[in-house]
């Protein structure tokens, strides 16, 4: 038996449960019918994980690498862009800090005149 006719004929033997299983919640109840419906659903998603693992190995392990990378990317770009937030910050204060110091000029200007205050007050005397 070809591979492909037998997938084929679960996909469709799981599609009549599941038509089934909603039949059974209209005409029995709605607990037998949701219980069957579930178990259904459950053996679906095996069934489904089972296939994908078989016609394409490496899914899970490509879902995943995605999801990580994702995830790293988004962590690393929030962590940079808090780290430049903070750089930034600490250079405004440097600046800020450096603005308040007097220049060279006005520091040769105070020496200066105290120079010429000293000078003047000892001729004084």
């Amino acid at each position: 038996m070809n591979p492909r006719h037998v997938d084929a004929i679960v996909d469709l033997t799981y599609g009549v449960l599941i038509f089934v299983s909603i039949l059974s919640i209209i005409l029995i109840g709605t607990e037998i019918g949701l219980a069957f419906g579930f178990g259904v659903l459950i053996s679906y998603a095996v069934h489904v994980t089972w296939k994908m693992a078989r016609f394409d190995p490496d899914w899970m392990t490509t879902a995943v690498e995605e999801a990580v990378g994702e995830t790293v990317e988004r962590t690393v770009e929030e962590t940079v862009t808090e780290q430049i937030g903070t750089l930034q910050d600490q250079v405004e204060t440097v600046n800020q800090r450096v603005e308040r110091r007097p220049r060279e000029d006005e520091i040769e200007e105070m020496i200066e005149e105290t120079a010429k205050g000293d000078g003047q007050g000892r001729s004084d005397r």
